[in-house]
């Protein structure tokens, strides 16, 4: 073949040509290919004679040339002229009559012995034997699975033929192209193309006629034997027979207990498709997610995914989209047949079946004499979550914790937790939100939250039953009002009825409620007593509270 150069016409008419002359104006950058005797190829051309008139234009027909090169099916000028072409090369063919149609033309269009002017731009090179060409132009570090037949995978992708004309793209839809792998879904080539893939990776995959729309095309956009070159980003992908895939990114050394179907889980989250794009955090509204696993109040995959975790735990849950939001997605953060991943923290669960766990740190020898309910104990105590969050504290403060067990003044968990000890026992104590400060919290105590306590009895004193405010230690005195009207007036005012009080305490003949403040126990025996609110007790007035309660039951039978 003999690639001439197109002389300047200010050198005049060089005479009869001998071959083709070729003149390349523009010739791409980059040139992957070139055409070669037998290869496939798709071109435009503007026919010129020598003086400009057109007898033929593939742009007047809309439709480019394609045709087979360098084997006789084209004139052998054009022949020769479209060899060595590179896709998008541009070139000026002058084609002598015995190269062309000679001396016979073709009837009324192209009369005997004419030169013709060719204008080619070459679009497309491809041959039988070509394969799928497969360039990764980026790919995540972790790839844990890759892209296999009978898998649902989600991507986005730009379409072009192979000089760049874009025909298709799922961007300017703003949705994924979403579709299974291997199953005749798809054109072949991007069948094979998406075959090993990672999400999130990115590839070219150029794709010959044979493996794409063939000699039919595709509507407008895809002229037939184009090749096509997609530019793929993989969302994401599964398997309908995948379920739930678990990592464990944080698992605590001591694992005391798992999580099992119908346990209340407090957990935080960070969710994110596979591309990593976040579409929800517990994070961000600053409050753990609350709920029962296994009982259908959240995914089936979260269901799953949650199961055995330990307090304290992080794992991650992928989740496919049928144990997800399926093919309609959720809201508009989360795309229909989208894979999910949550990475998820446990602060804390428990069963609403579960009691107070109770373990002794230290117990002193010798230990006689333990708390019972309406006693009145002293302790110091440290309360935190099972995240080591911690609440509060009586160090915090000049003295200990001071309350009456059984009087309903401290959380039923910590009550049962200080039944039972003696003085100088220490004890952890995990208490469960139906124990401790329910659903709804307390002031700096999240709603359903699990309490651990470290608690230490400093001292104890021995209670009276409930009701009871003081009680004999043996009988009373018959002429009990008479002792305590110590100035034999008829009538007892406050002052004779402490003095009364507290002399029998100091005797040892009775003992008041233990409190912290003995003044308002005896204040509130006095105005118990004083029944008319004068400021005195009269002999009418006295009554013993057994007695009392005695009347009661008369008064009801």
């Amino acid at each position: 073949l003999l690639l001439g150069i197109l002389g300047a016409p200010a050198l005049g008419d060089p005479g009869p040509l001998e071959d083709v002359v070729i003149d390349r104006y523009y010739i791409p950058k980059i040139c992957l290919r070139e055409a070669q005797m037998g290869d496939f190829i798709r071109y435009h051309y503007n026919g010129t004679f020598k003086d400009g008139k057109k007898f033929d234009s593939s742009y007047d027909r809309g439709a480019t040339v394609a045709g087979v090169v360098g084997v006789g099916r084209l004139i052998t000028g054009m022949d020769r002229g479209l060899q060595g072409m590179c896709v998008n090369e541009r070139r000026h063919l002058i084609v002598p009559p015995h190269l062309g149609y000679g001396s016979i033309g073709v009837a009324g269009l192209i009369p005997p012995d004419a030169t013709l002017y060719f204008d080619v731009v070459m679009l497309d090179i491809w041959n039988k034997n070509d394969k799928l060409q497969i360039t990764t132009l980026s790919k995540p570090e972790r790839c844990n699975r890759t892209v296999e037949n009978s898998d649902f995978v989600r991507y986005h992708y730009n379409g072009t033929l192979l000089d760049g004309t874009p025909f298709d793209s799922s961007y300017s839809k703003d949705s994924t192209y979403d579709t299974y792998v291997g199953t005749g879904w798809l054109i072949k080539g991007m069948d094979q193309g998406l075959l090993g893939m990672c999400a999130g990776e990115k590839r070219s995959i150029i794709i010959p006629p044979f493996l794409a729309y063939g000699e039919k095309g595709y509507g407008t956009v895809i002229p037939p034997q184009a090749s096509l070159v997609f530019s793929v980003l993989l969302v994401d992908f599964h398997n309908p027979k995948d379920g739930v895939f678990l990592e464990h990114l944080e698992v605590p050394e001591s694992c005391k207990r798992r999580a099992v179907t119908g346990d209340f889980v407090r957990y935080h989250y960070n969710g994110t498709l596979m591309d990593g794009t976040l579409f929800d955090s517990s994070y961000s509204r600053n409050q753990t997610y609350n709920t029962y696993i296994g009982k259908g109040y959240i995914i089936p995959g979260m269901d799953q995914g949650l199961q055995g975790v330990c307090v304290g735990e992080q794992r991650r849950v992928v989740i496919p989209p049928h144990l997800a939001y399926g093919e309609n997605g959720a809201g508009d953060k989360i795309p229909g047949s989208a894979v999910l991943i949550f990475d998820v923290h446990v602060i804390d669960f428990h069963n609403p079946e579960d009691p107070v766990e109770i373990e002794t740190v230290f117990r002193p020898e010798g230990c006689n004499v333990t708390t019972r309910n309406r006693d009145f104990v002293r302790y110091h105590y440290n309360c935190s979550l099972l995240d080591g969050t911690r609440l509060f504290s009586s160090h915090d403060y000049e003295k200990p914790q001071e309350v009456t067990l059984g009087a309903n003044k401290v959380i039923e968990g910590l009550n049962s937790g200080l039944l039972d000890m003696c003085a100088g026992e220490r004890r952890v104590l995990i208490v469960p939100p139906h124990l401790g400060h329910g659903e709804n919290g307390a002031r700096g105590v999240p709603g359903s939250a699990v309490l651990r306590f470290e608690v230490e009895l400093i001292s104890m004193e021995e209670g009276v039953p409930e009701g009871y405010l003081f009680i004999w230690h043996g009988e009373p005195p018959a002429n009990l009002y008479e002792q305590m009207d110590l100035n034999k007036d008829g009538g007892i005012p406050a002052d004779e009825f402490s003095t009364f009080i507290k002399t029998q305490v100091a005797e040892g003949k009775g003992r008041l409620m233990p409190s912290s403040d003995p003044e308002k126990v005896i204040a509130d025996m006095f105005q118990n007593q004083d029944r008319n609110q004068d400021g005195k007790i009269t002999p009418e007035e006295l009554k013993l509270k057994s007695d009392e309660d005695q009347e009661k039951i008369h008064e009801e039978l």
